[in-house]
């Protein structure tokens, strides 16, 4: 599959389906010079469902160069254009398109926590609008020869892995994303009454409590491919262990080996193979970066391996994440953070999960 046959497909299931654009809405389409055959279907897409599209280019090398020269006011400033995008774009779509997977790996990760810390009040916002509808925010993959080499794939054979993730082989993809949809929506329906989460496996032993906090289904409505249910912990739930199997990239810094121990929901010890710099920096980027602020199960089978994107990865079928940080208001969570941080496990060889002291999950399959 080429790009510029991926290109028109997506941005239909994208407008119509995933952010259906309505007339005379803003919609803000975030994308660099890889992401063009994209930009061009979702703004020619936009027209004509009615909405004006305003495109933000974001041309490559530029927040290395950003972290590299800028000084503590400039860290500190936050760009009145992109305040005014956060609170009036009706829908916004961010494209992942990387030229450079390790472009900010050089970059210090404190001016990096520092630019966070400026516009914490923004990212607080901007989910405050997502969780009440008030804008349809998506982010979406489009294959790179960048994003390629860091799967360990070719890029003809990565177009084709994330065309079949996104559901886009198939005749109806939008069923297939609504198939998904009545399917989680069924799992979230029995999570709706319980109380109490077990899990164990290699590599974790951990538990929480979440009465009163609300699972969601994620399928294919805000991220593109999709497929994961999640909830937000109680705050102090929150005890026991786990050393993640799977590496991250956060700020563009690959951290791998991460291993947690948690006591009444804080995270005690911390501790990181590789990266353990930019891990520190962000556990103590605030009191409520050492709280979850989500815990979640990947349901995407087309996502089989580790991509070192999370847009992918926290997807993956066999999987759960959990995130270091701030809460997702739609799961009536409180914690609160300028850090949200989705770290991922894989379950598929005994992970399971006790839910109220019913096996609800085992090495990646839902038993109810």
């Amino acid at each position: 599959m080429r790009r510029h046959d991926f290109a028109p497909k997506l941005a239909k299931v994208i407008t119509e389906y995933s952010r259906p654009i309505q007339p005379g809405q803003l919609v803000a389409l975030t994308g660099n010079l890889e992401s063009l055959p994209l930009l061009e279907a979702l703004y020619v897409a936009t027209l004509e469902r009615g909405g004006n599209p305003h495109v933000m280019y974001s041309p490559p090398g530029f927040s290395e160069l950003f972290y590299h020269y800028a000084n503590d006011d400039q860290l500190d400033y936050v760009n009145p254009i992109i305040e005014f995008v956060y609170a009036k774009a009706d829908v916004l779509i961010n494209i992942e398109a990387p030229l450079n997977t390790k472009a900010m790996a050089s970059s210090d990760p404190t001016k990096i926590a520092r630019s966070q810390a400026a516009s914490g009040h923004l990212f607080k916002a901007f989910l405050e609008r997502i969780g009440s509808n008030s804008i349809l925010w998506g982010l979406v993959a489009w294959p790179t020869q960048a994003a390629a080499q860091q799967t360990d794939m070719g890029f003809y054979a990565y177009s084709e892995f994330l065309y079949r993730a996104c559901g886009l082989h198939l005749d109806d993809p939008v069923g297939y994303w609504m198939k998904m949809r009545d399917e989680q929506t069924r799992l979230v329906e029995w999570l709706k009454d319980k109380s109490h989460a077990v899990i164990k496996g290699p590599g974790i032993d951990m538990s929480f409590d979440f009465q009163g906090r609300i699972w969601e289904s994620a399928h294919g409505e805000l991220n593109f491919p999709d497929g994961e249910i999640f909830t937000g912990p109680i705050e102090d739930s929150v005890n026991g262990w786990v050393h993640f199997n799977m590496k991250s990239i956060y700020y563009g810094r690959e951290v791998d080996g991460i291993k947690f121990r948690f006591e009444q929901g804080r995270i005690v010890e911390a501790s990181a193979i590789k990266g353990e710099d930019t891990l520190m920096t962000q556990l103590d980027m605030d009191e409520g970066a050492r709280r979850l602020g989500e815990f979640a199960i990947g349901t995407n089978f087309g996502v089989d391996r580790i991509t070192g994107s999370i847009l992918l990865d926290e997807k993956i079928g066999g999987s759960i994440h959990m995130a270091i940080g701030n809460s997702i208001p739609q799961t009536l969570g409180v914690n609160e953070s300028k850090v949200h941080w989705d770290i991922v496990h894989g379950m598929q060889d005994g992970g399971k999960i006790w839910i109220d002291d019913v096996l609800f999950y085992d090495s990646g399959k839902f038993k109810v």
